[in-house]
């Protein structure tokens, strides 16, 4: 037992909090849909970075590097100015969709390098240019550029001066002397060959809460010696902050409050002289008057003052406490070590020992991504669309989300990232809590109970999307998450938590009923869906009415039903075990399933989706005049009928009499349904039989497609879309207007979705991992009766061993290859080469489909942090 899994089973047990406090600060709440008061919906333009230091936010703050308390009610952040910056660096940049932004990359470079999943300790590293920040650059070259030309990125636009050395490392580092007694060292390095001036300005203040109704408290914070600050709010009650320098630096107290800046953005008088950008006018614009000379408000900075030599460093320390301390740095140095020591004792209990020191590397990072990105996240949709009591009326005609007035959303969430996507998704959130759960089940599980609460899933039984259109269909993926979760903590802890599991399936149950209802429209189970999560997959928006009329028969939507039919299936037999009603209603999936696989295996230009031709399945139009039109689009769209696998125990089946009786009753009675299905368990040496809407035969032409360097298999994974596309691109022609999707391995060139990102060509993490989780599943049926050719192989191997090699084509990504690279980074000579560069992978959304490069969202470790996973079930075995 470690001291940080002390932590957890205390946390766990209730007996302590150490999870009150954590890295859930935002880096971006600028241009979120949340501070979107506006009548058109432009949220990006409505909120811009702009105003980002001037304006106070209504529903959740943002700094860089950050800590707070859960319910957010205070903040602890960094700033940092260069004297050539016009700004102080309080957060993060990028531009927007309309400055010619690809993939809502941000425009900085920063690490999170390690964070326990109590954040007894945390870690993370911010670069921050010497020279002068490239704002306006980034944003006309951005707009200049069109879709077929590459980003422009910061190393673009200051690349010599990154080459050269002139930034500084930042790094930041937490650790809890208790629960709710925070230190935090802050460490700048000159990378530079001069001396080099820095302002480092740690920074607390309080979330607003009182500007938007006439009632609320006003918190305070007043100076109370030459370092120190006293907190006082009604819920935390009083608090003290310190602020030490290295080297004997002076420090200088400033205080503003953290309210708009109403006579900067709009012209008006405000109310107090002492607003939100106080502390940045008066280092950046030397502005005396814009801090408070009392020292007291809502806002304060430690503003220390350093001249770094060359390869030096200075460091700034501070404490946040319920007690006064008389000598609040005594052992600090001592203690952050130790955190940092116990870190590494939890982490090496996690991983495997045969991990190389990369690997090690990688899989640390990933985990550290995932801690970081735990959010808070509010929203009251309710009150967003009445508008607050003490503020103006927001414009009528908003459309965005009203039909969820229900959800009220105010919690720590797992997020994509912390800048591109600092919202909750929730197929994206189902993903993260598998890596998750192998270092904080219980965490895994209540996020995944999380999203099924009645102030988040809708009254209808419809998870919530995210908040740009939380109506926006997500693959049903949480059942199998869920079951997922359950599993791997049952592996650990030695029995499973079935009331977890329990708790999730009743929703899970409302959840399928709305699926049936909204998403089968001619009741023969086949299902639409819309976009699934797949962006631009499709030969047009599959959300919006088509060009042709009538609906789209989606191969994915009804392949994902049918896996949603075999997660509940599977957790209704494990519920069985122990209380026997639950066989009743895993009959109810197992039947569904099989009316599910009959209709999707019928043939295209009928009532089904399979091509017999070409062996592959196909989305297809049905027409208002019945006519069906099958999409011929070699996509993973017809890879996800894979997902729905699945097999059972005939020693299970056997403690389970009135299921099996039941099950055998509907195969005898139905034989007309079963022609597709692969039911029977072999005989003797056949001990489990299989569930899966594909038989052998399907299965091994889907493989040929799947297999094939020239179509869908990259060295990095599989592909979005078949390789083949790229010379033959397929082209729909209604009424004379053509569309068309060609291969594209990087970046989208189409709008459609915003543009923002592509399916077609790239590789993505989350279709990769459930399909490595499928062929195992095969593989457990047919074993060695299966087997099929790899490029890199010199024998037809089986699909395990196929699963296998799947795995660390995706970890190869981030490894370091024989030439010292890692293809993740692309062709930029500095992220591969330089030695403060090189040890730092960024998890991108997803990956060019030749190349492997990281491109979109560079830090989406939530669902690429899969890796974590891969790295610790298949290793590593040079190929």
């Amino acid at each position: 037992m470690t001291a940080e899994q002390n932590r957890l089973d205390a946390s766990e047990a209730r007996q302590a909090d150490w999870k009150k406090w954590g890295p859930y600060l935002a880096e971006r709440a600028w241009g979120t849909v949340r501070e979107d008061y506006s009548a058109t919906g432009e949220a990006w333009e409505h909120f811009p970075h702009d105003h980002a230091r001037s304006r106070a936010y209504r529903w959740n703050e943002d700094g860089l590097a950050g800590f707070c308390d859960r319910d957010q009610t205070v903040c602890l952040g960094l700033g940092l100015w260069n004297e050539r910056d016009p700004i102080l660096k309080e957060r993060l940049f990028g531009v927007t969709g309309t400055q010619g932004n690809h993939g809502e990359d941000v425009k900085e470079y920063y690490y999170y390098l390690n964070s326990t999943p109590t954040h007894s300790y945390a870690r993370m590293l911010y670069k921050y240019p010497q020279v002068a920040y490239p704002y306006a650059d980034l944003v006309h070259e951005n707009e200049r550029r069109g879709t077929d030309d590459p980003e422009y990125e910061l190393v673009d636009a200051i690349g010599d001066a990154l080459a050269a050395g002139r930034y500084f490392d930042v790094f930041v580092e937490y650790a809890k002397a208790g629960e709710e007694d925070l230190l935090c060292r802050i460490t700048a390095h000159n990378r530079g060959p001069d001396a080099a001036p820095l302002h480092l300005l740690p920074q607390i203040w309080y979330r607003n809460q009182w500007s938007w109704t006439h009632e609320a408290k006003r918190p305070q914070m007043e100076a109370t010696g030459d370092r120190e600050v006293r907190l006082r709010q009604e819920d935390l009650g009083e608090r003290w902050w310190y602020a030490s320098a290295s080297d004997a630096a002076s420090v200088e107290l400033l205080f503003t409050n953290n309210e708009t800046n109403r006579a900067r953005l709009y012209g008006a008088d405000n109310p107090s002289p002492y607003v939100k950008d106080g502390i940045n006018d008066h280092v950046v614009k030397d502005a005396s008057d814009a801090v408070h000379p009392e020292q007291r408000g809502t806002k304060a900075a430690a503003h220390v003052r350093c001249e770094i030599p060359a390869g030096a460093s200075r460091a700034v320390e501070i404490r946040f406490t319920p007690e006064r301390k008389q000598r609040p740095f005594v052992h600090c140095d001592r203690l952050i070590d130790d955190r940092r020591e116990e870190a590494d004792a939890f982490y090496d209990e996690v991983q495997r020992d045969d991990l190389s020191d990369d690997e090690t590397r990688i899989q640390r990072q990933a985990f550290a991504g995932l801690m970081w990105t735990k959010q808070f996240y509010h929203y009251d949709i309710d009150q967003w669309l009445e508008g607050d009591p003490a503020q103006p009326d927001p414009p009528e005609g908003r459309w965005r989300n009203r039909d969820w007035a229900h959800l009220h959303n105010s919690d720590v969430v797992s997020m994509p990232d912390t800048w591109e996507y600092p919202w909750y998704a929730a197929w994206d959130l189902a993903f993260h809590m598998i890596p998750v759960a192998m270092i904080d089940a219980e965490w895994a599980k209540r996020q995944m109970v999380l999203l099924t609460r009645e102030w988040y899933m809708h009254p209808s039984g419809q998870l919530p999307a995210y908040e740009w259109a939380f109506d926006d269909v997500n693959p049903p993926v949480h059942a199998w998450a869920a079951w997922r979760v359950y599993q791997i903590d049952r592996k650990q802890r030695g029995t499973g938590d079935t009331e977890f599991l329990e708790k999730v399936f009743h929703k899970m149950l409302l959840n399928f009923t709305w699926w049936v209802n909204q998403k089968d429209e001619d009741g023969n189970n086949i299902f639409q869906g819309g976009f699934l999560g797949l962006d631009n997959i499709g030969v047009f928006d599959r959300s919006q009415e088509l060009p042709t009329g009538g609906h789209l028969e989606q191969a994915d939507g009804t392949a994902w039903m049918g896996m949603f039919c075999l997660n509940m299936l599977a957790m209704a037999l494990e519920l069985a075990k122990t209380k026997p009603a639950y066989e009743d209603v895993a009959t109810k999936f197992f039947e569904h399933f099989v009316y599910i696989a009959h209709s999707i295996n019928n043939a295209c230009g009928g009532d089904g989706l399979w091509d017999p031709v070409d062996g592959f399945y196909y989305d297809t139009i049905h027409c208002p005049s019945g006519e069906m039109i099958p999409l011929e689009i070699r996509s993973f769209v017809g890879l996800i009928p894979l997902f729905a696998v699945e097999t059972l125990e005939k020693e299970q089946l056997a403690e389970l009499p009135n299921f099996q009786r039941r099950m055998e009753w509907f195969i005898e009675e139905k034989p007309e349904l079963m022609q597709h299905l692969t039911l029977d368990p072999g005989g003797e040496d056949k001990p489990r039989m299989l569930l899966s809407l594909v038989d052998e035969d399907r299965l091994r032409q889907i493989l040929d497609r799947m297999l094939d360097p020239e179509q869908f298999l990259s060295s990095y994974g599989l592909r979005s879309l078949s390789k083949e596309h790229e010379e033959q691109p397929f082209t729909f022609d209604v009424e004379g207007q053509e569309f068309s999707v060609q291969y594209e391995p990087a970046e989208s060139t189409t709008g459609l979705f915003g543009g923002n990102s592509n399916w077609r060509g790239p590789v993505w993490f989350p279709v990769n991992y459930l399909m490595i989780e499928s062929l195992q599943k095969f593989d457990y049926y047919y074993g060695d009766d299966l087997t099929v050719e790899m490029p890199e192989a010199d024998d037809p191997e089986p699909l395990w061993d196929v699963a296998g090699r799947l795995s660390r084509r995706l970890s190869r990504l981030f490894r370091k290859d024989e030439n010292g690279e890692r293809p993740v980074f692309g062709g930029e000579e500095l992220f591969q080469e330089d030695p403060h560069w090189q040890d730092y992978p960024l998890f991108y959304e997803y990956f060019h489909g030749d190349n492997g490069a990281g491109i979109g969202a560079s830090h989406q470790t939530g669902w690429t942090a899969l890796v974590a996973k891969l790295l610790q079930q298949s290793g590593w075995t040079e190929e």
